[in-house]
């Protein structure tokens, strides 16, 4: 996203939060960010469009800083879970997102809603990857339901609890509070090997690719940390940027485009030395070994 686009999503986002979604226009947008009708319609193909584009914007956003919280770190310690779960709130708020999927689902937009309601998938998803880095394989047949019932008590302990006291000041409380219990109910589940939705229903909730069967995302993840993590010493961060660019094409977009992939290879080829290149070759096998299989899926 060049400059000028990222100031008008920027531009857009304040005037969603100020105005509401459905009372902003076009021309709103227009004259708050100070570009033509043309210059708009190049960028986005409506207003739902640039919507869509603040959300991934800042879902991008909050997948870096999450990632940079593991950077160095032990993945089982729940300790940096914890600091993830807050940094998503303050995200969240920060950015008045729970305001704005309000507004897009009492419209009758389907295409928003379905955005909105995938994002919820994704989310769901991230946090059974990460309670499997937490809790264990052994465990991992029952951590989908944990992440739906974690993440349902966070909602609801985070409502209630805004009744009664300063949000700010007790978000780290409630998060603490709320990932206790969810300790208690992994292990509880696992002793009475009681499942209800089985891990393998994610594959039918994205459906049009293998990328987000576990074993291909936790190699992903792991080849990309491995290189953020000896980048972020050298901060790099024109690497970085590409193998952030990398692992969203591949685990976030429905048809990966290949050749924008290899390009960002190509370009980290170009920009790394040493040990890194190694590190470099792993990564690069992993994502020849999906576009195999993927070509194979597709015959």
């Amino acid at each position: 996203m060049n400059e000028r686009k990222k100031h008008v999503v920027k531009m857009a986002h304040q005037l969603f939060i100020d105005k509401g979604f459905q009372s902003t226009s076009i021309q709103d947008i227009l004259d708050y960010s100070g570009i033509s009708k043309g210059t708009f319609y190049n960028y986005f193909s409506s207003k739902n469009e640039l919507l869509i584009a603040i959300f991934k914007s800042v879902y991008s956003e909050l997948a870096t800083l999450r990632n940079e919280l593991l950077m160095g770190q032990d993945r089982s310690d729940i300790e940096i879970f914890i600091k993830q779960i807050e940094l998503q709130l303050k995200t969240n708020r920060k950015n008045k997102l729970i305001t704005l999927f309000e507004e897009v689902l009492v419209s009758n937009d389907a295409d928003l809603k379905q955005f909105i309601e995938r994002g919820k998938v994704k989310n769901i998803h991230w946090v059974y990857l990460r309670l499997i880095d937490l809790f264990g394989e052994k465990k991992k047949d029952y951590l989908l339901d944990c992440a739906i019932m974690f993440m349902g008590m966070l909602r609801e302990n985070l409502k209630f609890s805004l009744l009664t006291h300063d949000s700010n000041a007790n978000l780290s409380h409630v998060v603490r509070y709320t990932v206790n219990r969810l300790v208690n109910m992994v292990n509880e589940v696992a002793v009475q090997d009681e499942q209800l939705i089985s891990p393998l229903t994610l594959e039918s909730w994205f459906p049009d690719c293998k990328k987000n069967q576990h074993d291909f995302q936790k190699r992903i993840h792991h080849g990309i940390f491995t290189l953020k993590n000896k980048l972020g010493q050298n901060e790099q961060s024109a690497s970085i940027s590409l193998l952030d660019f990398i692992e969203e094409e591949l685990l976030d977009t429905k048809k990966p485009r290949k050749f924008l992939i290899e390009s960002a290879l190509f370009s980290l080829n170009a920009q790394l030395r040493g040990i890194l290149k190694e590190d470099l070759k792993k990564l690069e096998s992993i994502v020849e070994d999906f576009f195999i299989g993927l070509d194979k899926t597709d015959k």
